[in-house]
């Protein structure tokens, strides 16, 4: 099983990097890449844990990317985790996510539904590589009884259009493209049919993109046959994986839930080393 797309602590995953490689490892994962959000702060961890369990490590991430006020996010892989420049970039978009979060926060209190900004945001203040996130937000108001469950907490009041969702400021794909390419990596676009523009496709592939996610839990059999038809005309690699999260709520079922192929990795390999 290759997976490519999953999560941990270092931002809005349930497990500790040890504890993600552990579960990949008890489901069959051979090739596995951790794919925080905004953050390389597992690398390190999560690379020595799957030596430890004879497992293919891929360096990665996923940065948010903004093109017209929607998030698109976009895979990295085989980059330098210890990148220098990479690193200041995502510090900012770091940054932005506390502000973010902050101001939902508010708007959350505004509503008449009070949370305590500076607890959930404490792992993200105590370690600066740890990536904060809506998601925080939604388990803290689970816990407090504002609601039963976190898609509860995204349908009710965090996401676009609900009373405390504040847009995100974030850089434009291409800029992502080139800084994922400057650390030595290749970019994907991330479940693209959660993107819901495949017009940007064309666009996004000559600036920059190197592959598509085909293969991921929210896409049907149809989606993953689109993307991959999408792929070959655009002359882009294909990267899967199953966007663990360690919740069922996000990514359910387990590392390897959806696995990449075999030839698709050794063609992303080739269009590295090409």
């Amino acid at each position: 099983m290759i997976d490519l797309h999953t999560h941990t602590t270092a931002s809005d995953g349930r497990l500790t990097p040890a504890g993600l490689v552990a579960r990949a490892s008890a489901a069959g994962v051979t090739v596995l890449s951790v794919t925080d959000h905004d953050t390389t702060g597992a690398a390190g961890a999560a690379s020595a844990a799957c030596a430890a369990h004879g497992i293919e490590f891929v360096p990665g991430i996923e940065i948010t990317a903004v093109v017209d006020g929607a998030d698109v996010h976009v895979l990295g892989y085989f980059l330098d985790p210890h990148s220098a420049a990479l690193e200041a970039f995502l510090a900012e978009q770091r940054q932005r996510r506390v502000e973010r979060v902050r101001q939902m926060i508010a708007r959350l209190s505004a509503c008449g539904v009070p949370l305590d900004a500076d607890a959930i945001l404490a792992p993200g203040l105590a370690d600066s590589f740890t990536s904060v996130g809506r998601p925080w937000i939604a388990r803290a108001l689970v816990a407090a009884g504002h609601v039963t469950t976190t898609n509860e907490a995204f349908d009710r009041w965090l996401t676009r259009g609900r009373p405390a969702f504040v847009p995100r400021i974030g850089a434009p794909p291409d800029e992502v493209f080139s800084r994922i390419h400057d650390a030595g990596g290749l970019a994907s676009l991330a479940h693209p049919a959660l993107v819901a523009h495949d017009e940007w496709l064309p666009g996004f592939a000559g600036a920059g993109l190197d592959a598509l996610e085909a293969y991921h839990t929210d896409h049907d059999g149809a989606a993953t046959e689109r993307y991959l038809a999408l792929a070959a005309r655009l002359g882009l690699a294909v990267t899967g994986g199953s966007d663990f999260h360690g919740d069922d709520a996000h990514g359910g079922g387990g590392p390897g839930r959806v696995t990449l192929p075999r030839d698709a990795f050794e063609g992303l390999k080739k269009r590295r080393s090409g």
